[in-house]
């Protein structure tokens, strides 16, 4: 079933929207695209130290993803800059750092391109494999996070009150965050994790009336853009991680135009 190089790519394809719906909408509720951005970007720095050190790819995407998060919650608490200034420094450097690092690395042959707009379409078993357990680990912490995460979504204070412990969610939340860049890395790229958790989840938003429906809607609307992205660049011969995002963007565009009655008279 699995040989056929297609057929690969849409059940990788598939799996990551799975997970990429409900943790996008968290993106989206607590206003963290940028966030998401900075997070994304270190991730080439990973892939530098990656080869350089020999370590899997993913593992080294997510170690940096996560020392970036780390190195975020640390200058917060200095209060020297503004969240958003913080974010650009560690975006801009982390993507710089990456870049540079690959162009000292002369002896190894790095597609730079595949790593930045995704090669789906070489996805191999072991791929699909770490993709759907890591997507199920990821899965199964976000469920338990889920009370916590979104009680302080919607008011810090009381999920403090309550002993819900909203640092320890948002941090996890975190590590949630570079795992799922990890995972998505090969699929979409660097420069199209965030769009990929983002646009699904947006899309989703206008069919939704709880939360819980939300996170569903956005893990189908990921599934028909990963289908429908896939079957455009195979029909199209177009870059297949920047199609799946295009056909995200005409989900979101469709949503717009055919919101239920329910959501119009809000």
């Amino acid at each position: 079933m699995l040989d056929d190089f297609f057929t690969r790519a849409l059940v990788a394809g598939i799996g990551l929207a799975l997970v990429a719906g409900p943790l996008g909408c968290f993106v989206v509720w607590r206003r963290m695209a940028y966030f998401g951005d900075t997070m994304a970007h270190s991730a080439l720095l990973g892939v530098a130290l990656s080869f350089l050190f020999e370590i899997n790819l993913m593992a080294g995407v997510f170690i940096i993803a996560a020392l970036a998060s780390l190195a975020l919650l640390f200058l917060q608490r200095q209060g020297a800059l503004s969240t958003d200034a913080l974010l650009g420094i560690l975006s801009h450097s982390t993507l710089a750092l990456g870049l540079v690092m690959v162009a000292f690395m002369s002896w190894i042959r790095i597609d730079l391109m595949g790593f930045l707009f995704g090669d789906i379409l070489a996805v191999s078993r072991l791929d699909i494999a770490m993709i759907y357990g890591g997507g199920a680990l990821v899965l199964a912490v976000l469920a338990w996070l889920w009370r916590p995460l979104l009680t302080a979504t919607v008011n810090p204070e009381i999920a403090e009150a309550e002993g819900l412990r909203p640092e320890r969610a948002r941090f996890v939340f975190m590590l949630l965050m570079a795992a799922i860049i990890a995972i998505a890395m090969k699929i979409v790229g660097i420069l199209l994790i965030t769009s990929l958790l983002i646009i699904p989840a947006a899309a989703g938003r206008r069919f939704a009336a709880t939360p819980e429906i939300m996170a569903v809607a956005a893990s189908i609307a990921g599934t028909l853009a990963v289908v429908g992205g896939l079957s455009a660049s195979l029909h199209f011969d177009t870059p297949s991680g920047p199609s799946i995002v295009v056909a995200a963007l005409c989900l979101f565009l469709v949503s717009l135009v055919r919101a239920p009655q329910w959501q119009r008279s809000e």
